[in-house]
């Protein structure tokens, strides 16, 4: 999963939700200097990752895609479930969808001296940007794939990703539709093993 469903299936804790966004930017052990809820919001989001990876929807949606966009189906799965999450973010959330990416991004604001720079820089970007609201804009989904193309060594065709949706626009809908309940189940047996009641999106 991208972003908005990191941060959304963290909980309550700003800790954890930090270390939802971590996750994507350290690698290998959690550091153990690192505040409690940080180190497990990381394997959370890690958590989050493998379960998703294997899930059997997410992976017939991976399965839609044609070469040469095949090789790339994981980056489009996990953008393109974030556009989804975000058209449909009051089905998941109290909050509004703007309101939320509002505390998502001010929290990463507040705690940037914590931060890798790379997370940092990614922070500034999405002030720049308003995301992650903006997920729900389909242009915005464009510039995403163009800005991950952009970052990638090897020529690639990720700019072109919403060309390899648009034949498959309904089919990965309705793979997110019956993973996407599961996923939050799954979140939310975990963080109450952790305390946290609220679950996704309180």
């Amino acid at each position: 999963m991208n972003h908005l469903a990191h941060a959304l299936l963290s909980g309550r804790s700003p800790d954890r939700v930090l270390g939802g966004f971590l996750g994507d930017f350290v690698r290998g052990a959690i550091d153990p200097a690192l505040p409690r809820g940080v180190a497990e919001g990381i394997a959370l989001h890690r958590a989050i990752d493998s379960w998703t990876d294997a899930h059997p929807e997410v992976v017939a949606a991976r399965a839609r895609f044609v070469p040469p966009f095949r090789r790339y189906a994981g980056i489009f799965v996990d953008i393109w479930f974030d556009h989804l999450l975000a058209r449909g973010f009051a089905r998941w959330s109290t909050q509004p969808l703007g309101a939320f990416g509002e505390s998502v991004v001010a929290l990463l604001e507040s705690r940037l001296h914590e931060l890798p720079a790379d997370l940092q820089r990614f922070t500034r970007y999405l002030r720049a940007n308003g995301l992650p609201a903006a997920y729900a804009d389909r242009a915005m989904i464009g510039r995403v794939f163009a800005g991950v193309a952009s970052r990638l060594v090897r020529e690639n065709p990720i700019a072109r990703g919403l060309d390899a949706i648009a034949p498959i626009v309904a089919p990965l809908e309705a793979h997110f539709e019956a993973f996407f309940p599961e996923l939050v189940a799954f979140a939310d047996e975990r963080l109450a093993r952790l305390g946290d009641d609220a679950g996704p999106g309180s």
